[in-house]
């Protein structure tokens, strides 16, 4: 499987990266099986994070054994030094080796201060002076934050939504970091899940020789689609142009993108599925959603308290509480015309 050169680190990685994110919902011997199959089949590139239940576990179970042969990054959402060591004990241990490969700073609403002698960026320093991480990265929405990362030499990669909506500032995040010789590390390239024209996502990501995208896999047939798109590029033509010219009109503007930084609500309002749901409902099969138990999920919008916390929080400053009451709209005009 080919495999490229991830900036300044100097590793070697296979496009495409497996995302572990979803495997926290797939029981423990399935997700195994799954992460061994990816091995197989020439990948060598696992992003994981902390936060993500028991997805480190199931790393360390599937691939401890031939850990020398691949790279991991995962994330710690610390945001204090000693939070920080904690954090990555823990990682070590659930991933079953003695040192990470990239150790990611997960998405922090600013920079850490070089200067202060108790900073997060001082504690990744230490670590790395012990063996215990490889290279420092950072993951980020806020493109102010990403492009301040790039300009402050601080890092070794960067991870950032990049798709086939990409903006132009998308794009120029892109060829700052290949300037900079920083490794850039594709996230969200299926926009969460409302991209569904997986070859076209493939082909757009495959015109940045410096960008390394990783799929969230959370089945076997997943897998099995990326590995072929790899051995067997789609074309990137007039047909493939317009179908992302559709996407893109069908995309465009403001729409939740389903990161969850807005979680959790105080009205236990599901807001990374809820205020988007009319798109889900639209591009997905959407027989699940109109479910007794999602439409009580919905239902709640209307205890919704408009307390604000999720419209601070929002990487991308939607307004979220319009978001979901526009979408609880789609949803019941939805849901009585189609649901039997």
């Amino acid at each position: 499987m080919k495999k490229i050169k991830l900036g300044r680190t100097g590793l070697m990685v296979t496009k495409p990266a497996f995302g572990v994110l979803p495997l926290q919902r797939v029981e423990m011997n399935e997700a195994v099986r799954i992460l061994r199959k990816a091995y197989d089949q020439g990948i060598n590139f696992y992003d994981t994070a902390r936060a993500y239940s028991d997805s480190e576990e199931k790393i360390g179970k599937a691939l401890s054994g031939v850990r020398k042969n691949i790279i991991i990054a995962t994330k710690t959402q610390a945001r204090k030094k000693e939070s920080l060591e904690k954090h990555l004990e823990t990682s070590l241990k659930t991933l079953k080796t003695d040192y990470i490969d990239i150790y990611q700073l997960h998405n922090p609403e600013k920079l850490p201060d070089r200067e202060d002698p108790e900073s997060l960026y001082e504690a990744l320093l230490k670590v790395k002076e012990k063996g215990q991480i490889r290279f420092i990265g950072i993951t980020n929405h806020r493109r102010p934050v990403a492009l301040e990362a790039v300009a402050s030499f601080l890092f070794d990669t960067i991870q950032f939504p990049l798709s086939l909506l990409a903006t132009e500032d998308d794009l120029k995040l892109v060829e700052a970091c290949k300037r900079s010789d920083l490794g850039f590390i594709a996230m969200k390239a299926l926009s969460g899940g409302l991209i569904t024209n997986i070859p076209a996502a493939v082909a757009f990501l495959n015109q940045y020789e410096n960008v390394v995208p990783i799929w969230g896999i959370q089945r076997e047939s997943e897998l099995d689609q990326f590995i072929e798109l790899e051995r067997n590029p789609p074309l990137w033509d007039e047909e493939m142009r317009r179908a992302i010219e559709k996407d893109r009109l069908d995309l465009g503007g403001n729409f939740c993108r389903g990161c969850g930084y807005c979680m959790p609500c105080p009205a236990e309002i599901p807001i990374n599925m809820a205020a988007r749901m009319s798109l889900l409902l639209m591009r997905a099969p959407y027989a699940r959603f109109l479910e007794d138990n999602w439409k009580a999920e919905m239902m709640k919008i209307e205890d919704c308290t408009e307390c604000g916390n999720c419209q601070e929080q929002c990487p991308y400053q939607l307004n979220t509480p319009e978001l979901l009451k526009l979408n609880l709209t789609f949803y019941k005009e939805f849901y009585s015309q189609h649901k039997k």
